[in-house]
């Protein structure tokens, strides 16, 4: 079995190669809890599905994509901490934002995601 940290490289890593919303969900337990703080969690890998998707979409006020690049990873079992830029691209521009992501890993995939960040930032950048 992969280790945490490969996991979150290989998730991480979809995501910048434009991977579709079935193969993000695909690395998530069917319970799995994505919390993007400050926002409320959202629960179930179908419902996480629909959230990305609800997010990612081209044309105003949608983001086209998010790449994320890993700065610093490190695991504690399986526990998984990042320090990221994600890297969004909207219709007419992008923008860099500083992330911090913890990922729990049960059975070789994502049971919980949080990933704490700038609101304010990330509103004002968004336009």
């Amino acid at each position: 079995m992969e280790s945490p940290i490969d996991v979150v490289r290989r998730f991480c890593a979809a995501w910048s190669d434009h991977a579709g919303v079935d193969v993000l969900a695909a690395f998530l337990t069917d319970d799995a809890v994505y919390h993007n703080i400050p926002f409320a969690p959202v629960i179930g890998r179908e419902a996480i599905a629909d959230n990305i998707a609800s997010f990612i979409r081209p044309g105003p006020p949608g983001i086209v994509d998010i790449d994320f690049r890993i700065i610093n990873i490190a695991a504690n079992g399986p526990i998984v901490m990042t320090e990221r830029v994600d890297i969004f691209t909207l219709p007419d521009r992008s923008f860099d934002l500083q992330v911090m992501g913890i990922f729990e890993l049960r059975d070789g995939k994502i049971s919980a995601w949080r990933d704490y960040f700038d609101l304010q930032q990330f509103t004002s950048r968004m336009g």
